[in-house]
This record gives C-alpha cells, sequence and structure tokens, in this order.
C-alpha cells in the first residue's frame, strides 16, 4: 500500500521556499477553545450557536485573523473563564494584551476593527513572546504529524509560553508556528528547531533558519528582509526597518535600513508554470509562486 499524500513532503521535494510565506495579516485574536475543531475551526467546532459564523464574518469585514487555541499536551482550560489574546503585528509596533472571559461568547464584543488599526482593546499587556503552533490536524494532517510534537517539545522546554492554534496557513510548511506579538511565522519546525528558534528569540534575535517571514509585511517585502539579513548577517530582532516600497507589476523595489546604513532590494515574483497540491486535502493542482531577490544595492 502507498504512503498517503503529504504536502509537506512533496513540498520539501519541490524545495519550495520558506521566505514569502508567511500570512499577510497584522490582527490576532486567538480564543481558548479545546477543541474538537473540525475541519474549518470557527464553523465546525463546537461554539455557541451562532458565534463562530459571527468571528468568521467580523474579521473578513476587518482583516484580521481568529484563530481557536488550547494549551499543549491537553492541559486543562482557564478555570472559571476563557483565555484570549489580542496582538497587532505592525513591524514597527508590535503589542500584544490578554484576559481571561467570563464566556466565550464575550468575544464576540471584541473590537476587531480596533485590533486592525492597532488601538487598544483595553485588556492586560502580555509581556510575551507567545508562540502559536499550529495542530489542526482536521484541517491538514500535516499540521497535526508534525506540529503536536514541536508545541510538546516547547511545552516542556519553556513551560507556558506555547499554545497550540487552528490553521496557521501554508500547511505544506508543516510544522507552523507564528510568534507573536511580531507576527513572526516560523516553518519546517522540528522539536529539535523549534526549541533553538525559541532560544534564540529570547536572546533577541531572528531564526532565520526557520524564518517564513513577517505577517506585517507583504510577501515580496518578507523576502526583501530575509533577504537583506542573510546579507549583511543581520540576526537582531529590530535590526531592520521598513523604509518604503514601489512595484511595478511583478517587481518589487523594498527600501530598507539597517542602523544607518539604508539598502534598496529588489524582488520579482513569479507566477508559474509550476502547479501542485498544496495541501493534503486539496484535490486540484494550484500555481506554485516563487520570488526571486534580484539585486540587494546599498543606497547610503
Amino acid at each position: 500500500m502507498s504512503e498517503p499524500f503529504r504536502c509537506a513532503v512533496a513540498s520539501e521535494a519541490r524545495d519550495d521556499l520558506l521566505a514569502g510565506s508567511a500570512s499577510t495579516t497584522r490582527a490576532f485574536l486567538l480564543v481558548e477553545h479545546p477543541g474538537p475543531w473540525g475541519v474549518t475551526a470557527l464553523t465546525d467546532a463546537r461554539l455557541p450557536d451562532g458565534l463562530g459564523t459571527e468571528l468568521k464574518r467580523r474579521a473578513a469585514e476587518a482583516g484580521a485573523k481568529v484563530l481557536l487555541t488550547r494549551r499543549p499536551n491537553g492541559a486543562s482550560k482557564e478555570s472559571g473563564g476563557v483565555r484570549v489574546f489580542a496582538a497587532h503585528a505592525d513591524h514597527a509596533a508590535p503589542w500584544l494584551e490578554t484576559t481571561v472571559l467570563d464566556r466565550i461568547e464575550d468575544a464576540a464584543d471584541l473590537d476587531l476593527t480596533a485590533l486592525v488599526e492597532g488601538r487598544s482593546l483595553g485588556l492586560t499587556p502580555y509581556d510575551g513572546p507567545l508562540v502559536a503552533v499550529c495542530t489542526h490536524g482536521r484541517h491538514d494532517a500535516c499540521c497535526a504529524e508534525r506540529g503536536r510534537p514541536v508545541s510538546q517539545a516547547l511545552e516542556e522546554a519553556f513551560p507556558g509560553e506555547t499554545w497550540e492554534v487552528s490553521h496557521l496557513g501554508g500547511d505544506r510548511y508543516a510544522g507552523n508556528a507564528v510568534v507573536l506579538p511580531r507576527g513572526l511565522y516560523l516553518g519546517r519546525l522540528t522539536p529539535e528547531s523549534a526549541r533553538e528558534a525559541v532560544r534564540l528569540l529570547r536572546a533577541g534575535e531572528v531564526p532565520l533558519e526557520v524564518l517564513r517571514g513577517r505577517s506585517g509585511f507583504a510577501p515580496p517585502l518578507q523576502v526583501a528582509e530575509l533577504a537583506l539579513r542573510r546579507h549583511v548577517d543581520e540576526r537582531r530582532l529590530d535590526g531592520v526597518r521598513f523604509v518604503s516600497r514601489t512595484r511595478d507589476g511583478d517587481r518589487t523595489e523594498a527600501v530598507l535600513a539597517v542602523d544607518d546604513r539604508t539598502y534598496a532590494v529588489t524582488v520579482e515574483t513569479l507566477r508559474g508554470p509550476d502547479r501542485a497540491l498544496l495541501t493534503c486535502r486539496a484535490d486540484d493542482e494550484s500555481a506554485v509562486v516563487r520570488h526571486r531577490v534580484t539585486e540587494i544595492r546599498y543606497t547610503g
């Protein structure tokens, strides 16, 4: 009997690049719900009637990402309440807040538009970082098979800093995680590389080897930041600043600063002709989008 198709294995065989594959939202709302989550978490999980549909609608309108979350290893939920986290993953001024709601229904009262706009929801500041690992196996088998060992390893190494979450995006890069509030997407994590990544983050460094991109940036900017960091060997979390960008069709030029030096990074986005099954549940092949850095130029 042949082995079942796994999108993460196929992605590794194609040598799909991690860079530029992060989601592009700057607003995350994590709502504690131990599961089961079903295929589409907000509408399939056993939430109170209408809550998931309402959160999904409001998230789409505001441009936020709402995730269900739980503690690793089946740890019990908050006693007498529901933990929520709200993160604004702006590249210049990220922040993270949290609270415990009396009822999960109260999550519908949180202002997702304010969150997207970078306005506090009035919750308690959370020092973080918070590592959210995708373990949503009903959505994609790779997320569970590769994500759960990662979440367990991180919980053992850094107790209380890790949460499991529903679908993050980019199943073929599993094990996946997002580090909040900075919105740093990590991919192809193993228990060993995940522990090393968090160790670096705690030391104020970016784990370049497993970084998919910063969610506050569009994909070409994610690619430009990673390319520049490698070019000048800059690993400090705040070591690269966004200055500006210009676009001309599939060509993006990003101007980024490292300390008092600025660089222009040109990225070309390539769409096709390669096509592939991009998730374990996919029925049809989709175009494989690739990004190529064509120039890194010191500008002063």
